[in-house]
């Protein structure tokens, strides 16, 4: 387990048991802390069969889900037959199980006996397609979640702008329970990155592309070697490349590989922006230290920050921006950048020119 307590999970979306138990191997050797069974990928899923193998053949903690398609999931068939597979989990000693808000009352009522006897504890998940709600609707759906008697809370949302994420942030730091908060799609990718430095309970990272469980979700070995988040704690510093689009910069694997080299506590992550000043005004706390700025924004930016370089100020553009004493400091780094290339470039023509006189 990581030293911040955030579990990190692999889900496991084989479409048999065999190759379930094989990417669980996988991702214990790939430094997963638990593995999500999604048994609804798996084809033919037998619970009376399949969960005693997958259940007593793991090498890491499970958490077992059975996701309906009104859900976001794969399985179409009998509700009562779907639950009893996830009564069946419980009994069977998995260390969770997940289970839809819309059936959790129920649910949970008629597992007394199962829980009574077993150490499991019980996931009640709640899934936004469409967007992230208020952070008034965010608490009020958290403190319902808990009220049923989940073990863990889980809300997922949809991210329709990047400052979305700010909200489930707020409402995870305020949370009295366990709790897993994060947002889909390219603009909530910080929800996963950033998930240990807010107290989530869990943050999902994939084995390898196209074995995502749901949209946005990083690879677990992005999750432990570029972004470290099992080094995250509350102290670290967030730093980030602003733009749209975004995905293609190099940024997150130079800035944090130069960040475990020196030993600094602080993490270089992704920003899929629509408006620079709503963004800097959502994300104005002390721990998001400073941000690199790339198309469109750079001119967006000098007006935005509230003391800008002559330098910068000459050029008409801001690519990078410290926050410093409650202040933006905006900067210009391309320029001197650039000289320094035509420097080298220079200096590397006359060496060629020596090299051919002699």
């Amino acid at each position: 387990m990581s030293r911040n307590g955030c579990l990190l999970c692999a889900p496991l979306v084989a479409e048999s048991v065999d190759e379930m138990l094989s990417q669980m191997r996988v991702a214990k050797k790939n430094g997963a802390d638990v593995v999500e069974l999604r048994v609804d990928y798996i084809q033919g899923f037998a619970p009376e069969m399949d969960l005693p193998r997958l259940i007593r053949g793991r090498v890491l903690p499970v958490i077992v889900t059975y996701r309906p398609k009104w859900e976001g999931g794969n399985f179409e068939g009998d509700e009562v037959f779907r639950v009893k597979a996830l009564r069946k989990a419980i009994s069977l000693g998995a260390d969770f199980v997940d289970v839809e808000l819309q059936v959790a009352a129920e649910f949970l009522e008629c597992s007394t006996p199962e829980r009574k006897d077993s150490s499991s504890r019980v996931v009640v998940s709640n899934h936004n397609y469409k967007m992230t709600p208020s952070l008034g609707e965010i608490g009020s759906l958290i403190a319902r979640i808990q009220s049923i008697g989940a073990d863990v809370v889980k809300i997922v949302t949809t991210a329709e702008k990047v400052t979305d994420v700010a909200r489930v942030f707020h409402a995870v730091v305020h949370s009295q329970v366990p709790t897993i908060a994060l947002v889909m799609g390219p603009k909530g990718l910080i929800s996963r990155l950033l998930a240990p430095k807010f107290g989530g309970f869990l943050t999902f990272g994939a084995l390898g592309v196209g074995q995502e469980s749901a949209p946005g979700q990083p690879t677990l070995l992005q999750l432990t070697q570029m972004y470290r988040v099992d080094r995250m704690d509350r102290d670290t510093k967030v730093f980030g490349i602003v733009g749209n689009p975004v995905g293609h910069s190099k940024g997150p694997i130079i800035h944090n590989a130069a960040f475990q080299e020196i030993g600094y506590n602080a993490v270089y992550v992704p920003y899929l922006v629509d408006d620079m000043r709503e963004f800097l005004e959502v994300y104005s706390g002390s721990d998001f230290s400073g941000f690199s700025v790339t198309i469109p924004f750079k001119e967006d930016a000098l007006r935005c920050c509230d003391e800008v370089d002559p330098i910068a100020q000459a050029i008409g553009a801001v690519n990078t921006i410290i926050r410093r004493d409650g202040k933006l400091i905006g900067y210009n780094t391309d320029c001197e950048a650039a000289i320094s290339a035509i420097e080298d470039a220079l200096r590397g023509k006359k060496v060629d020119t020596r090299l051919k006189n002699r």
